[in-house]
């Protein structure tokens, strides 16, 4: 009202005073240019409301990421979907951040993620009581959805990239298990055990001549083996001729596994030694499937029943200190020590590193190594039999 009022004391000041349509038009544009500034800046707030709420956010992005790695949506960098269990691994990583949002009742943007929230998060993590590793997964798996989130041009923030901001992994004290363990399991009567209970010790016996994962070597089916045929030279010593020696050949057929291994892609050809194809043969090569949890529950009772309970000191660093501990063997017998023994085995009876490569699908040596658990004691007797320098 008051810019109608001066408005028109400005119109009656003139030497022709205003007519009626003049006086009416200079009250309709104050009037008219209030509502268009209230229109105006509705507008401006409604587009602001939706562009916030059409925004990406770091959650968002997650729950989209998630997503699109289940579906097959989003791949690997090879091309590939991601296999089941990393996608599980990747989901449990990522539920911690939503989890720590919920306690400290702060949403975390990508903006947010620095030093100052690294240190909060790892803190919370610590108390607790999850491991160096488990902590320093859920890290790295941050990392990686900052990096893809980055890369599709949804933030600038660079700050996780700070060398300190790292997910830290330590080597943990795994067992593996010897022949002599092996035989011990493998003489354990399961007559009186429920059927499920041979089995899970079958396919454990199958991931240790194979040295795979269990994502892998418990879905064999038979379409997966093949078989080669080659000329071997034979000879013998000939008794009509003191000296000489008669040779023929013999086709020898080889049978081996193929595997497309789950986690990485790899594509890995497994020859089968006899005691693999003793348990091949048993189910006509279509080895049953176990669920992972029944494989570890089942053959922790056979390593019992197979008197694996010497103590085991292993390092273990949940809430961030190491802690030392002497368990019973046993106990430590899961589904993944079949990989970790096939592995070892292989090392200590001379077979080169990068042949074991081949079979177990380790990118490198150095990643190959920290499956490799072989006592110390073993690794002697191992270079003592290998080389004369130590003998």
């Amino acid at each position: 009202m008051d810019q109608i009022k001066r408005n028109l004391d400005l119109a009656l000041k003139k030497e022709t005073p205003p007519t009626k349509d003049e006086i009416k038009a200079i009250i309709e544009n104050v009037v008219y240019a209030e509502a268009r500034a209230a229109q105006q800046k509705r507008k401006e707030e409604k587009e602001k409301a939706d562009a916030e709420a059409n925004r990406m956010t770091l959650n968002k992005y997650i729950a989209m990421y998630c997503d699109q790695i289940t579906t097959g949506a989003r791949q690997t960098e090879k091309g590939s979907n991601f296999a089941p269990s990393t996608v599980k691994t990747v989901k449990l990583a990522l539920d911690q951040f939503t989890k720590f949002q919920k306690e400290t009742k702060h949403q975390y943007d990508f903006d947010d993620i620095n030093m100052n929230f690294y240190y909060a998060y790892t803190a919370h993590l610590k108390k607790k009581g999850y491991s160096i590793n488990t902590y320093g997964k859920c890290i790295k798996e941050l990392k990686t959805i900052m990096a893809a989130a980055e890369s599709e041009g949804y933030h600038t923030n660079h700050v996780w990239r700070d060398k300190k901001f790292k997910g830290t992994r330590v080597e943990v004290d795994s067992i593996y298990l010897t022949k002599e363990d092996l035989d011990a399991i493998m003489a354990v009567d399961l007559s009186g055990y429920p059927n499920g209970y041979e089995q899970a010790r079958d396919i454990f016996m199958i991931g240790v001549w194979t040295a795979q994962r269990v994502s892998d070597y418990n879905y064999i089916k038979k379409e997966d083996f093949s078989t080669l045929t080659k000329n071997v030279m034979k000879e013998k010593p000939d008794p009509d001729n003191p000296g000489e020696k008669i040779a023929w050949i013999e086709k020898q057929e080889i049978t081996y596994l193929n595997v497309r291994q789950q986690k990485t892609g790899a594509k890995v050809a497994i020859p089968c030694n006899s005691a693999l194809k003793a348990i091949l043969e048993k189910y006509d090569y279509q080895v049953p499937h176990l669920a992972d949890q029944v494989i570890n529950r089942y053959i922790k009772e056979i390593a019992l029943a197979a008197g694996l309970t010497e103590l085991v000191e292993i390092e273990t660093t949940k809430g961030g200190t190491p802690k030392k501990e002497k368990i019973e063997k046993y106990k430590l017998v899961h589904s993944h020590t079949a990989r970790r023994t096939g592995a070892t085995l292989m090392y200590l009876a001379g077979v080169d590193l990068y042949d074991i490569m081949k079979v177990t699908g380790h990118a490198s040596p150095k990643m190959l190594k920290k499956y490799i658990k072989a006592d110390t004691l073993e690794v002697v007797e191992k270079l003592t039999d290998k080389y004369e320098y130590f003998r």
